[in-house]
């Protein structure tokens, strides 16, 4: 199929952006990478008025740290994130862990971060962890800028609380410690499929004892979750041993917390290949898998600066 006729704005600058987006009540659609939003209006599921093409504005496609923060501009692509190096400390090591999920690479080299963001998609790897970790999403309008917590940001599938006039200039997500340990584990029917679950941690220990744990779920409800009832369970837990072996013991914390957020934070919608049971019997597994995923990296962490400390 071919998309219906629209028209095609070039802004040059945001306020453009921002005027072409809310100058006649169109319908109109925002145009960074395209990879999801193209594919549609081939198959006519969006019929847009006019399309507003950003990629001509330099301001967007910048990438820096400020403040504690990674402010990601709305034209960073996600392969920017493949090298852990590319952002400072566990945060970097979350986001490249994460990214080799998001479809293939002619797919990574155009979408964008922010891009997930505006989509919305239940099964996005980015609007989950923008969630565990409180992120914030820069949105500019007509009324002029305002910052909106990634918690309250998403309503539903497709859904969020950015209004139609309104263009998302960045997303900033706070730098992690190094006293913390990250994960992220996906699991798919193929490797070209969407998420059925995935899981993003984050631990945080001091003296020995879990101090901070954040939790983000992939496709577990109609929106990214934080599992925060499992996060809390978590708080002054020992940090001891590892088990050896695959399959964590029943009584382990990481073990109680995947069924916490299984039964208690997700609420999974049933899809083909995977009924809402079938979700959260992977939910439980992945957080536990995950939340060992975190606690290998930290102690790699923290071993490598007492071998830099000798």
């Amino acid at each position: 199929m071919k998309p219906a006729s629209f028209d095609y704005a070039v802004p040059r600058t945001v306020a453009e952006a921002v005027e072409a987006l809310g100058a006649s009540g169109r319908k109109a659609q925002v145009l960074a990478g395209g990879q999801s939003l193209i594919l549609e209006m081939h198959l006519q599921r969006i019929r847009p008025d006019l399309v507003v093409d950003i990629n001509r504005i330099p301001d967007l496609d910048h990438m820096s740290v400020e403040d504690g923060e990674l402010r990601v501009g709305a034209l960073i692509r996600h392969a920017a994130f493949e090298r852990a190096d590319a952002v400072p400390g566990p945060l970097g090591t979350l986001l490249s862990r994460a990214v080799v999920n998001i479809a293939h690479p002619p797919i990574r080299s155009r979408g964008t971060m922010a891009g997930s963001f505006g989509w919305a998609h239940p099964a996005s790897e980015w609007c989950a962890i923008g969630v565990a970790l409180d992120a914030t999403v820069e949105v500019t309008g007509p009324a002029g800028a305002r910052a909106l917590a990634a918690g309250d940001y998403f309503l539903g599938p497709y859904r969020t609380a950015r209004r139609p006039q309104e263009l998302i200039t960045a997303v900033r997500l706070p730098l992690l410690g190094e006293h913390t340990g990250v994960g992220f584990i996906e699991h798919r029917r193929t490797h070209f499929c969407f998420a059925q679950v995935a899981v993003a941690a984050a631990l945080t220990v001091r003296d020995g004892v879990i101090g901070n744990a954040r939790i983000g779920l992939v496709n577990s409800a109609d929106r990214p979750l934080r599992a925060r009832a499992a996060e809390q369970m978590l708080l002054g837990a020992e940090f001891g041993p590892l088990p050896t072996g695959r399959r964590l013991p029943g009584d382990h914390p990481f073990a109680r917390a995947g069924r916490v957020a299984a039964q208690q934070d997700a609420a999974p919608v049933a899809e083909p290949y995977a009924d809402a049971e079938y979700k959260r019997q992977a939910i439980a597994v992945l957080v536990g898998r995950t939340l060992c995923e975190a606690a290998t990296d930290l102690r790699a962490r923290l071993a490598a600066r007492e071998g830099d400390h000798r």
